[in-house]
């Protein structure tokens, strides 16, 4: 079962500008893997910079989660993240249009077993991660183990979303648009794996607030709907770049018992396997995202 394939590309001029920056991002991707890594720190360097707003959404999630670091901790921290950031860019890149065949080489995997008792008899799978750095890579290394879809917001430009569409479906056993909530239960009930991220603050939805890093986090309860609709087994799923270069991939025994009578119970136990995996790698989790931007008081924690 896959979601509906890809429509011919957007080639009208007004679409030339975004064509144009993927072209560069294509040819970006095929860039030797050292050097990608090299470059990328150096636009991490250059992002945290330039995006002065974004650096201080980070900079203040890092005082907001992680208060046992002092403040030159947390400034270190800082530019690991958008060190990690950068090499994310070019991850992304590589994902959709190059070769993972260099990424491959020290790629450790654990937990398949845990996947495979979670499929017995036929049942579906939500593989739930979070917003990392390196997210789209180590879903597409994963891949290669076991046949992923994905669940994913649609771009606003017409081109993107073709380009993008076009280099997921190399490797993803199918796309869902975030509101194809059918089509996602549908595959599900039919034993297959949707790899899901549902940690960000959402602008609608069934949402509530549960813990994150000892804060309330406005969250989607998707996870808990998903599986309570489809019968799905929940897996959380790690992943990390590490120092060496290579990767680390983990998946988790089934959350059990899940999904249970209470939405909120349940959406809390999904934040806190993320954040697990954010105490993890705690540079390349995604802090330039207002995780906080709704609070249950209504006090605004970020300027």
């Amino acid at each position: 079962m896959s979601a509906p394939s890809t429509p011919r590309p957007p080639l009208a001029p007004r679409h030339w500008p975004a064509w144009c920056g993927i072209g560069l991002m294509a040819l970006a991707a095929r860039l030797p893997w050292p050097l990608q890594r090299a470059l990328g720190r150096a636009l991490g360097d250059v992002l945290r910079h330039a995006l002065s707003g974004r650096r201080r959404i980070a900079a203040r999630n890092l005082e907001l989660c992680l208060p046992e670091l002092d403040a030159d901790a947390r400034a270190v921290l800082l530019r690991a993240h958008f060190h990690s950031l950068g090499i994310g860019l070019f991850e992304f890149g590589r994902a959709w249009w190059g070769s993972v065949a260099p990424l491959r080489r020290g790629l450790v995997v654990e937990g398949l077993e845990h996947i495979e008792a979670a499929r017995a008899g036929g049942r579906g799978v939500i593989v739930v991660s979070g917003h990392f750095t390196t997210l789209e890579v180590c879903g597409r290394l994963m891949c290669d183990h076991v046949p992923l879809a994905g669940m994913y917001r649609p771009h606003t430009e017409a081109a993107m979303e073709w380009a993008v569409r076009r280099g997921r479906e190399r490797y993803a056993a199918a796309m869902f648009p975030k509101r194809d909530v059918r089509g996602t239960v549908r595959h599900l009930k039919r034993g297959g794996l949707l790899w899901y991220a549902p940690d960000q603050d959402p602008s609608g939805g069934d949402a509530v607030y549960v813990p994150f890093f000892g804060r309330p986090a406005h969250s989607l309860t998707s996870t808990h709907q998903l599986a309570r609709m489809s019968g799905a087994a929940v897996v959380l799923f790690g992943h990390r770049r590490r120092e060496d270069g290579g990767y680390t991939l983990t998946l988790s025994p089934a959350l059990d018992p899940y999904p249970t009578d209470e939405a909120t119970r349940d959406t809390a136990t999904v934040m806190a396997g993320i954040e697990a995996m954010a105490r993890a790698a705690p540079d390349q989790y995604l802090w330039i995202h207002r995780r906080f931007k709704r609070q249950p008081d209504g006090v605004a924690l970020y300027d």
